[in-house]
């Protein structure tokens, strides 16, 4: 008998808060993952990772093997993310050059990564290091190499801007980080995946997908619907 997975509501509670969404994108990481954990929100997912999952977490500031965040008489100084946050190493942790670094990023060598993002177009496409304001300050980094070198682009964001402006969009209206990037967006509201057919409903929390769909300007479908 063939089993259908339907689309999950969560209805009777509220958005996810932070940790919790971090333990939902630490629960989707294959184990023995090689993953990068973007500057900001990304980096708690290091601290939701379940023991003995294998997955390493690679810094681009040139650190494989990073461990959760330092607190305490834990900190040390000379050993932070890629932003300047104190972290702990894993036992066989390793230190490189910030170009090798680089070369394992853009060598398709990272098996994962999460990004936060401005804006996800229903075609994947990401905008995440520039709003595009004149005061802004651009701050790219490595996103662009992620974005183009993981073999899974994560991302996490909240679904609404303040306003109510939704982040995941038609087309991106900010400048691009990558095209066609985006396989899973993990927001406060809904689990999304991407792909060719478009987004997919993955669960929702406190919110339902008839009431998702009528907030966004994109089609969206749930688990098991034909494109």
């Amino acid at each position: 008998m063939k089993t259908t997975v339907k689309t999950v509501e969560h209805l009777g509670r509220g958005p996810l808060g932070r940790d919790e969404l971090a333990a939902l994108v630490a629960r989707d990481i294959p184990p023995g993952a090689f993953v990068n954990l973007g500057i900001g929100q990304p980096t708690t997912v290091a601290d939701h990772l379940p023991a003995g999952s294998g997955v390493v977490l690679h810094t681009e500031n040139g650190m494989l093997g990073m461990g959760p965040a330092a607190h305490g008489d834990e900190i040390d100084p000379d050993l932070t993310n890629a932003g300047k946050m104190p972290v702990t190493e894993l036992p066989g942790a390793s230190y490189f050059h910030h170009a090798d670094s680089f070369a394992m990023m853009r060598g398709g060598h990272l098996d994962v990564c999460v990004l936060g993002a401005f804006q996800v177009s229903e075609r994947g496409d990401l905008a995440n290091w520039h709003t595009g304001a004149p005061d802004a300050i651009p701050a790219v980094g490595g996103a662009m190499d992620l974005a183009t070198g993981a073999k899974q682009v994560f991302v996490m964001m909240t679904l609404f801007t303040k306003d109510g402006t939704p982040k995941l969009v038609p087309e991106c209206t900010y400048p691009l980080t990558g095209l066609a990037c985006v396989s899973r967006l993990y927001t406060d509201l809904a689990v999304f995946h991407i792909d060719r057919g478009g987004v997919t409903v993955v669960e929702t929390y406190g919110t339902g997908v008839a009431e998702l769909a009528s907030r966004l300007e994109v089609a969206v479908r749930t688990l098991g619907q034909e494109p």
